[in-house]
């Protein structure tokens, strides 16, 4: 069984009258990546600044497995933060920002610049070292903001939102970066709202809504969580009433896709015949087909359940 490289139990955080997180517990195994998710406002940046020592929690305690510097905190050469908000020297120099970071971080000069020019050669930006960063694209841009913060190679490292302005292609190229970083034996807690990256990426997931966990565990054991409904997705010529599609039984949400299909969550073992045929008295269906329950199902499907039993208790 893996070590446990960090231990969160119950930490809560108020600001005025908002509390941002809310008891939260969770622990982090040396060697995975874990995934740390939930919608805008759900307290997730605020569980990582905690993480970090950039703000303390109210109750709670969190506790790393990691060497202790002499006042007893951890060393920051062994943690790794790349900030939702990105704030590097526009006007520095490419590599010499990366050398300045990673001295920051305890690395001498000269381990620095070879790592620094390690990792440029890694991202296609060696051409481009001397080169200002405001002259860079946001995605690269983005590129050296996360080198930046893991070129020291930290036992921990913290990533918020790492996919951020980044197209599909550079996007697969940092699932690939990520792993490898976990590889080189960095663990990772990350936080995304790209679903389908971080189901490839995650050893586990914590689900987070209103400061609190609603779900937390392995992606396997998530989707058996979830294997009480399944999804059919619907091709349709023109629009679909879904408030009326989802009245039937059978339905526990429906949503419509970016490509224009509608996403239909069934309980598992329903008939769709009844359901079909009032759809297709509506709208033509040209195509019909089911899927595999996704971490993005599941995802929208326990937030706007937490959502909602959370808005009733408010009510009651």
């Amino acid at each position: 069984m893996l070590s446990k490289i960090l231990e969160v139990d119950g930490i809560t955080k108020d600001f005025q009258s908002v509390r941002a997180v809310d008891r939260l517990s969770f622990q982090v195994h040396e060697g995975e990546i874990f995934a740390l998710l939930g919608p805008n406002g759900a307290g997730k940046t605020t569980a990582a600044r905690m993480l970090l020592g950039i703000v303390k929690p109210d109750s709670g305690s969190i506790r790393y497995a990691l060497a202790e510097g002499a006042n007893g905190r951890v060393r920051a050469g062994d943690l790794g933060y790349l900030p939702e908000d990105r704030g590097l020297y526009k006007d520095m120099p490419i590599q010499r920002t990366l050398v300045y970071m990673g001295i920051l971080r305890g690395m001498t000069r000269q381990a620095a610049t070879a790592a620094a020019g390690t990792w440029l050669e890694k991202i296609g930006l060696h051409d481009r070292a001397s080169d200002k960063l405001e002259t860079l694209s946001k995605g690269n841009q983005q590129k050296v903001q996360f080198v930046s913060s893991i070129l020291h190679a930290p036992a921990f490292a913290v990533l918020d939102e790492p996919f951020s302005g980044l197209d599909p292609i550079n996007q697969d190229f940092f699932v690939e970066v990520i792993r490898s970083l976990r590889d080189g034996g960095t663990t990772v807690l990350l936080s995304a709202h790209q679903m389908d990256l971080v189901e490839r990426l995650a050893d586990r997931v914590l689900l987070m809504n209103h400061g609190r966990e609603v779900l937390q565990g392995t992606i396997t054991s998530i989707k058996e969580k979830a294997r009480s409904t399944h999804t059919v997705l619907v091709t349709v010529d023109g629009p679909a009433d879904l408030d009326a599609i989802r009245v039937f039984p059978a339905v526990v949400e429906a949503e419509r896709m970016t490509d224009g299909r509608l996403a239909l969550h069934l309980k598992k073992g329903e008939r769709l015949n009844e359901l079909l045929a009032a759809v297709a008295s509506k709208v033509t269906i040209t195509a019909v087909h089911s899927q595999p329950v996704t971490l993005h199902e599941i995802y929208v499907q326990t937030v706007r359940a937490d959502s909602a039993r959370q808005h009733q208790e408010g009510r009651s």
